[in-house]
């Protein structure tokens, strides 16, 4: 009896406790960020990290001249039948900024420590810290494609409720870029990414995410709006799941990317692209 009594008691226990965390997070404090968010330009906004300017070089990074010809470069291998610079092709993570390009719908979850950015697309998910702390000491032992993020809370227009999410984002991995046509980042992966999430003061339905990227491949820090619309639907469907692997037709080999055709055989990408090295495969006469 005593044994069964200890573990009635317990459980009490643990439930005031959740009963008093849940009483310690007042919701109402927080802007409503429920619902699944697109991006606002749809796909016209589609390859444009900077939603306010065409695609590619007419987006004007201010890249610095080693990394302008890097990203020259890049797009040349595109325009012959290459991949250039974008990982996503081999279903590695666009990591961040690219993040939150919102390349499927969008989901932001608001605890009282963490806020949650969960994205439908391959390991785009993000965990902005809110509880107060520092970044690592050790941070660089472990980078990730999305980063460390740490945010906070603020009220700055003093009603009493918060209004914006102020984040830092350190420690990355890469390689990374920005959009798909592959404006670099610096390999050191040393970017600093500051943002402002915040609800449109005029329309509770558009969120903006106000992005400043710090990056040694830039010659100025970089500072881009990010725009989505909230689905007008109060139970919405998450249809999407992407498994990047799935149907994946793209191949590297060696550092050159191949492509499977139809009938499962390896195809060039680029005109007089060389076969992969075979030296590991018994050559058959024809």
């Amino acid at each position: 009896m005593l044994f069964r009594g200890s573990i009635g008691a317990a459980a009490l226990i643990v439930a005031l406790l959740t009963a008093t965390a849940a009483l310690a997070f007042d919701d109402a404090k927080y802007p409503n960020l429920k619902g699944q968010w697109h991006r606002a330009e749809g796909n016209a906004g589609a390859g444009r990290f900077d939603p306010t300017k065409p695609p590619g070089r007419l987006q004007e990074v201010p890249l610095t001249a080693e990394y302008q010809a890097i990203y020259e470069d890049n797009l040349a291998n595109k325009e012959a039948g290459g991949q250039g610079s974008d990982p996503t092709y081999k279903c590695l993570p666009p990591g961040m900024p690219r993040i939150m390009h919102a390349y499927a719908p969008m989901e932001v979850v608001v605890m009282p420590d963490t806020t949650y950015i969960l994205m439908e697309h391959i390991h785009d998910n993000r965990r902005i810290h809110t509880d107060g702390r520092d970044f690592p000491d050790n941070m660089d032992a472990d980078p990730m494609f999305a980063g460390y993020s740490i945010g906070r809370w603020a009220d700055e227009d003093g009603d009493g409720q918060y209004d914006v999410l102020l984040v830092e984002t350190r420690g990355f991995k890469g390689p990374r870029n920005y959009d798909v046509s592959g404006t670099p980042l610096h390999r050191d992966n040393q970017s600093i990414i500051s943002e402002r999430i915040y609800l449109d003061k005029n329309d509770p339905n558009t969120l903006h995410d106000e992005i400043t990227i710090i990056d040694h491949a830039l010659t100025r820090p970089w500072t881009v709006t990010k725009n989505y619309r909230r689905a007008q639907s109060k139970q919405a469907i998450w249809w999407h799941e992407d498994i990047c692997a799935e149907a994946n037709v793209h191949v590297d080999i060696g550092g050159q990317a191949y492509f499977l055709s139809a009938d499962g055989l390896l195809m060039p990408t680029k005109k007089d692209q060389p076969p992969p090295d075979l030296r590991y495969f018994k050559q058959t006469r024809k």
